[in-house]
C-alpha cells in the first residue's frame, strides 16, 4: 500500500513480521485489485462515526450498531474485516476499540482523516471511477461521461456532494498546510492571495508561521459561505479576508504573491495558463506565484502522485500530476519564469514563480 504521510512515525506504522515469505504475483495482484472493497469500508466506518463513537473506550457491536443506526450483524462483520486490516481492534466479546489507525478516523483529532476518506468512497466519484476505462480509452473525464457534466457545475447542483468534498480537501490541507508554513519563508511578503483556497486551512497555517502578512481567502462564493467554521477556530481569522469569485475570470489584484494548493492539478494546460496568467497580470512589481502540488519525478516516493494523476485523469477537465518541466513550460506561458521547487515535509512541493521581466 502507498503510505500517504512518509513522516509518520514507525511506532505507528502497521508492521510485516519480517519473517513472512513474499505472497506469490496473482495474491499481490488480488490484494491491489480487492482495495475497493477496503475503500467503501472504510468509507462507510467514517460515514457512520464508529471511530468517534469509540473516543471513551471499547464498545459492544451492539453499542455500536444503536448509536449508528445499523444492523448489528452487519456491522460487525464490518468492523471485524477493517480491524483483520488493522483498522480497530476486536476484543474477545465482540466489541471494538480504537487503535492508531483508527483513531486517524475520528473527526475530533489533528491531521484526521476521516472527510478524506469520506469523499474517496463518495457515490459520484465512485460511479465516475466505474466507468474509468473510458478515460484511458479517449483521454476525456470518466466524471463527465458518467454524469453528462463537469465535476464543479455538478457539485452546483449536488451541495451534499460538495460538501463532503470541501470537506475533504480541508482535512488534506491539516497536514500539508502546516508542512507547507514550515518548508517555505513568506516573511517578506505583505500581502498573500489563496487562490481557490477552499475553507481556508492553507491560508490558517501560514497566518499561525507569519502573523505579519495580509491574507486574502478568495474562492467560489458558495465555497466561500462554508469557511467561516474553519477560520474561527483560529485567532488569525480577523486576519484574513474573505472574497468571492471565479479564478477562470481574474483573481483580486496587488497581492505581493498568490499561492494556490491543488487547484492547477484540477485543469487543463489552456486554463491553467489563463489561471496562472491571470495571477502573474494581478500581481504587484516583483510578484511571486507559489504553486503548491505534487511533483512528479522517477524517485520511489513519487509513485503516489501517479497514482493520484489517475484520479485527475478521471475526474478532473484535463487535470494531471505534472512534473518539473511541465510546470515550467506552464509558467513560461503565463508569463512567469520558474525560479525554484522547494520540498516539503508531506507529498506536496512548492513550484515557485515570477513575474518574467520584459
Amino acid at each position: 500500500m502507498l503510505d500517504p504521510d512518509p513522516v509518520r512515525s514507525e511506532e505507528s506504522r502497521p508492521r510485516v513480521p519480517a519473517s513472512a515469505a513474499p505472497l506469490p504475483p496473482e495474491q499481490v495482484l488480488l490484494q491491489m485489485a480487492v482495495g475497493k472493497w477496503v475503500c467503501q469500508a472504510l468509507k462507510v466506518a467514517a460515514e457512520l462515526g464508529v471511530a468517534d463513537l469509540l473516543a471513551g473506550g471499547p464498545r459492544s457491536v451492539d453499542e455500536i450498531a444503536h448509536g449508528t443506526g445499523s444492523n448489528p450483524d452487519a456491522l460487525y462483520r464490518l468492523l471485524r474485516a477493517l480491524a483483520a486490516l488493522g483498522v480497530f481492534t476486536e476484543r474477545g466479546d465482540r466489541s471494538f476499540e480504537n487503535n492508531a489507525l483508527s483513531t486517524a478516523l475520528r473527526s475530533d483529532v489533528p491531521r484526521s482523516v476521516r472527510a478524506m476518506v469520506r469523499w474517496l468512497g463518495e457515490e459520484a466519484a465512485w460511479h465516475a471511477w466505474a466507468d474509468f476505462a473510458h478515460s484511458v480509452r479517449t483521454g476525456e473525464p470518466a466524471f463527465d461521461h458518467f454524469h453528462d457534466e463537469q465535476l464543479f457545475d455538478y457539485f452546483a447542483k449536488n451541495p451534499l456532494s460538495a460538501e463532503i468534498f470541501n470537506a475533504g480537501m480541508t482535512s488534506f490541507s491539516a497536514s500539508t498546510g502546516p508542512a507547507v508554513a514550515r518548508a517555505y519563508d513568506f516573511s517578506g511578503i505583505g500581502k498573500l492571495v489563496d487562490v481557490g483556497g477552499g475553507h481556508g486551512g492553507l491560508m490558517l497555517a501560514i497566518a499561525e508561521r507569519f502573523p505579519a502578512i495580509d491574507c486574502v481567502l478568495f474562492d467560489r462564493p458558495e465555497v466561500i459561505a462554508g469557511a467561516g467554521p474553519v477560520l474561527s477556530t483560529s485567532r488569525h481569522a480577523e486576519r484574513i479576508e474573505t472574497r468571492g469569485g471565479d479564478f477562470l475570470e481574474g483573481v483580486p489584484e496587488g497581492a505581493d504573491a498568490y499561492i494556490m494548493k491543488h487547484i492547477i492539478h484540477d485543469w487543463d494546460d489552456e486554463r491553467c495558463v489563463r489561471i496562472l496568467g491571470h495571477c502573474a497580470a494581478a500581481a504587484a512589481k516583483e510578484g511571486r506565484v507559489l504553486v503548491v502540488d505534487q511533483v512528479v519525478t522517477e524517485r520511489p516516493e513519487s509513485a503516489f502522485s501517479k497514482i493520484m494523476d489517475l484520479e485527475m485523469l478521471a475526474m478532473t477537465p484535463g487535470g494531471r500530476e505534472r512534473t518539473e518541466l511541465e510546470f515550467r513550460e506552464l509558467f513560461e506561458q503565463a508569463g512567469l519564469v520558474l525560479t525554484r521547487v522547494v520540498a516539503t515535509d508531506s507529498l506536496v512541493s512548492i513550484v515557485e514563480g515570477r513575474k518574467a521581466l520584459h
